[in-house]
């Protein structure tokens, strides 16, 4: 067995198995490179998720690329970041070692116990996931699937993006280790079209869309397939064209008798946002990845500034918890 401790791999005597170190306590869920489990640290009673990665093909073990980028990954230390505590990889599996939240924005988002979500708490938990995003970007590392699913939330306020970087190290898989389709709805259109080159841009069009599901509730572009996600993304964006996203007709999966589709008005799309949070919404979503506003450029956006139209909470609620 072997422990990478803080980033760099340790391939010397063996030690103890996960099953010694930690005890599980429950099953969360599968996630979409394996089973997630609640465990407890034997030793000192701490908390954690133990995400057995599903290797493609155990026989050959696991990837010393994988393990790389996994050791990379400790690295990356950030309030609104999980925090990855250790790598476990023994007889030809993987066992990654994550700080515990016991709540996801999906789940959060979906609970009848939550009513209405405060346009201040959408504010708060966006500024912070840009935070977590601007970190990872500064460090060359994109998440390439952000969701609800894995944003993770603690009673304290916080918000952490989960498995960033594990899209690099493992691949995003058509489907999850319970062969459930991964889905599709914060996928950006660049990859959607087939592009193999794409950058940090991913990860703000996901954000965006994460934005727009946190104030009207809904996901936004909720498509079942690739050609459908295209299609839901078009009819309310627009169906892009050389003048809105140079390059477009030259992507591999771009289709010139597309349907074309007129561009819907911000307003439209999530009508109880406001000025500010609208034409921020717009610059998240830019068809352009080139164009599309960097996380570091979206938090001095407009709609964060502690201006005359926010509220005395809303101002107390980010100065709280997004410092």
């Amino acid at each position: 067995l072997c422990c990478l401790p803080l980033g760099k791999p340790c391939w010397g005597s063996a030690m103890e198995n996960s099953r010694d170190v930690f005890q599980k306590v429950e099953k969360i869920g599968e996630g979409t490179y394996g089973v997630v489990y609640k465990a407890r640290n034997k030793r000192t009673g701490q908390l954690v998720a133990l995400k057995k990665i599903r290797l493609d093909s155990e026989t050959e073990g696991v990837p010393s690329t994988a393990i790389r980028e996994i050791s990379l990954l400790k690295e990356l230390k950030h309030p609104n970041i999980v925090r990855l505590l250790n790598v476990i990889h023994s007889q030809k599996k993987l066992y990654l070692v994550f700080e515990y939240l016991n709540q996801d924005l999906k789940k959060y988002m979906d609970s009848s116990q939550t009513g209405g979500f405060p346009l201040s708490l959408v504010k708060n938990y966006l500024f912070q996931l840009l935070q977590g995003v601007s970190f990872c970007h500064s460090h060359r590392v994109i998440h390439r699937d952000l969701k609800p699913q894995n944003l993770l939330i603690n009673e304290a306020g916080a918000i952490k993006l989960a498995d960033f970087g594990l899209a690099r190290a493992f691949g995003v898989p058509l489907r999850t280790y319970t062969h459930e389709v991964v889905t599709l709805w914060y996928r950006a259109p660049e990859i959607l079209l087939g592009c193999k080159y794409y950058s940090t841009a991913v990860d703000i069009w996901s954000i965006g869309c994460i934005f727009a599901e946190m104030v009207t509730r809904k996901a936004l572009f909720p498509g079942d397939s690739e050609i459908d996600q295209l299609f839901r993304i078009f009819r309310s964006l627009g169906t892009p064209t050389e003048a809105t996203w140079p390059g477009v007709t030259e992507l591999p999966d771009y289709k010139r008798d597309f349907p074309r589709w007129a561009r819907k008005e911000m307003k439209e799309i999530v009508p109880n946002l406001d000025r500010d949070g609208r034409d921020l919404l717009v610059q998240l979503l830019l068809y352009d990845p080139s164009r599309r506003i960097s996380a570091k450029a979206a938090l001095s956006h407009q709609y964060f500034f502690w201006g005359s139209s926010r509220s005395p909470e809303e101002q107390r609620v980010l100065q709280r918890h997004c410092r």
